[in-house]
C-alpha cells in the first residue's frame, strides 16, 4: 500500500492536465514554488531589514515601503493593458519569461550595489514579480482541464507553501554571524527562483490560438472598461459596497505582509534569524487554519465567516499595537496568520455569490485591482508614521503605526457588515474553480491579487 501511494498521486496529477502528463502539471505548479521563494525571502523578510541596516529605522522603513508601494502602483496601472496584451497576442509564456527575468536579474544584484541602487533594483524586481503573475495565471487553462483547474491550482498552493519553508531554511545558510542578510542571500534567492522556473518554460505547452498584434488603442480601451465595470457593480445589491470594504480590510493585511519582519526585529527585538522562523511558523498556522475557516463557510456562509475573520484580525492588531512583548506578539501573530488564510477562503466566495454569473470574471478583475491599490497606500502610511515619529517616540511609533492599520480594518468590517449574504447558485463551485485561478491562501510576501 505504501509503495503504491506515490505512484497513485503521480497518476492523479496527470489526470488534472489536458495532455494527461503529470510532468506538465508539476512543471506549471513548480513556478508557484519558485516565485514564493522570492516573495517570502525578499518582500516579507530580507529587504526591509536590509534598508534599515543602511539607512536607520525611520528612513529605512520609509524607503522600503515606498519602493514596495510604487512597484505595486505601477503594476496596478499597467495590469489591464498587460492582460489585454495577453489575450490579443496569444503568446503568454514569452511575456512570462520577460517579467520573470525582470524579477530575477535585479534580485541577484541587490546585495552587490549601494542601498539606493538596491532599492531601485528591488522595485524593478517586485514589479516583474507582480506582472509575471498575470501570465502565470493565464497559462493555467492551457494546462488544466476546465473541471480540474481548482485542483491543479491547489497543487501550486501547496508547493508555494513548501517554497516558503525551503526559502526560510536555506536563507539561514547565507546570513552572517550577526544573523543579517548578505549579498549571497540575494544571489541565492534569485538563483533558486531561476532554477525552479525553468520547467514551466521548458515543458509546458500553450494551446494554439489566434494571434494578432497589440495596438495602443486597445491598451487605452482596457482602461475605459474599468468605468463600465464599476457601473456593472450597481446591478447587484451590495457588490460595490463589498469591493470598497475589501479595499479597507486588505490594506492592513498587505501592510502586515510587507512590514511584519521589520516590526518583529525593531519593535519586539527579535533577532533576524528568530523573525524568519516566526514567519515560517505563521505560514504553517495559515495553512492549518484555512481548513477551519473553510468548514465554517459551509456552516454559516461566507459573509458571516468573513466578518469573524476581520474581528480576529482586529484582535490581533490590537494586541500587537498595545503590548510589545515577544509572547503577546507570537499569540497575535498566530491570530493574524490564521486570518490570512481566512480572508482568501471567504471573500472570494462572497464575491461569487454577489456577482451575476455572466460578470464573475469581470468582477474578479475589479476585486484584484482593489487589493493592489490597497497594497500601495498601507505600507506608505505605515512607513511614513515610523519615519516621522520614531526619532521622538521610539517603539511607540511602531505601535501607533499598527493601530492606524487597526482603524482601517475596523472601517472595512463596518462596511462589509452592510453587505447582503448573496445568492447561492448551483454552479457556485464551478464558478469558484474557473474564475479564481490564483492561490486561495496568500503566503507571506504575496499580496492578495
Amino acid at each position: 500500500m505504501t509503495a503504491l501511494a506515490p505512484a497513485s498521486w503521480w497518476r492523479g496529477l496527470g489526470g488534472l492536465t489536458r495532455s494527461g502528463s503529470s510532468v506538465e502539471g508539476l512543471s506549471w505548479a513548480l513556478y508557484d514554488f519558485a516565485n514564493t521563494i522570492y516573495s517570502f525571502a525578499i518582500v516579507s523578510f530580507a529587504m526591509g531589514p536590509w534598508a534599515v541596516r543602511f539607512l536607520g529605522e525611520g528612513a529605512g522603513t520609509l524607503a522600503f515601503t515606498l519602493a514596495a508601494s510604487l512597484s505595486v502602483l505601477l503594476n496596478a496601472i499597467v495590469s489591464p493593458p498587460l492582460g489585454a496584451m495577453s489575450d490579443r497576442t496569444g503568446v503568454r509564456k514569452a511575456y512570462l519569461l520577460v517579467f520573470t527575468a525582470m524579477c530575477i536579474a535585479p534580485t541577484l544584484l541587490i546585495g552587490l550595489v549601494g542601498i539606493w541602487a538596491g532599492l531601485i533594483f528591488f522595485a524593478i524586481a517586485n514589479f516583474g514579480y507582480q506582472a509575471a503573475l498575470i501570465y502565470y495565471d493565464a497559462i493555467l487553462p492551457d494546462v488544466a482541464r476546465p473541471e480540474t483547474r481548482g485542483r491543479l491550482s491547489g497543487v501550486g498552493v501547496a508547493l508555494g507553501y513548501l517554497g516558503t519553508i525551503v526559502a526560510g531554511l536555506l536563507y539561514g545558510l547565507t546570513e552572517n554571524a550577526s544573523g543579517d542578510s548578505t549579498a549571497l542571500s540575494f544571489v541565492l534567492v534569485g538563483s533558486l527562483f531561476a532554477l525552479f522556473a525553468i520547467p514551466i518554460f521548458a515543458i509546458v505547452r500553450e494551446l494554439p490560438r489566434q494571434r494578432a498584434p497589440f495596438r495602443l488603442a486597445e491598451a487605452l480601451g482596457s482602461w475605459s472598461q474599468l468605468a463600465r465595470t464599476i457601473e456593472h457593480t450597481r446591478q447587484s445589491p451590495g457588490l460595490l459596497r463589498f469591493i470598497v470594504g475589501r479595499f479597507f480590510y486588505t490594506d492592513p493585511i498587505n501592510t502586515a505582509i510587507a512590514v511584519m519582519s521589520l516590526f518583529a526585529i525593531n519593535a519586539v527585538h527579535f533577532k533576524a534569524s528568530e523573525a524568519r522562523y516566526v514567519l515560517i511558523t505563521l505560514t504553517v498556522v495559515a495553512v492549518l487554519a484555512s481548513f477551519g475557516w473553510g468548514w465554517l463557510v459551509d456552516r454559516i456562509g461566507p459573509r458571516r465567516t468573513l466578518l469573524a475573520v476581520l474581528i480576529s484580525w482586529s484582535v490581533g492588531l490590537l494586541i500587537i499595537g498595545l503590548v510589545v512583548e515577544k509572547v503577546p506578539f507570537l499569540i497575535a501573530g498566530a491570530i493574524l496568520g490564521s486570518g490570512l488564510g481566512g480572508v482568501a477562503v471567504t471573500d472570494r466566495l462572497l464575491l461569487i455569490r454577489l456577482a451575476p454569473p455572466a460578470l464573475v470574471g469581470e468582477m474578479f478583475g475589479l476585486y484584484g485591482l482593489a487589493g493592489k491599490l490597497s497594497a500601495v497606500i498601507g505600507p506608505v502610511l505605515y512607513g511614513g508614521m515610523v519615519f516621522l515619529l520614531q526619532p521622538r517616540l521610539g517603539t511607540l511609533a511602531y505601535q501607533l503605526a499598527i493601530l492606524s492599520l487597526l482603524a482601517l480594518m475596523v472601517t472595512g468590517y463596518l462596511i462589509v457588515r452592510g453587505v447582503p449574504e448573496g445568492v447561492t447558485r448551483p454552479a457556485e463551485g464551478r464558478l469558484a474553480e474557473e474564475a479564481t485561478l490564483e492561490p486561495a491562501i496568500v503566503p507571506p510576501g504575496e499580496l492578495p491579487r
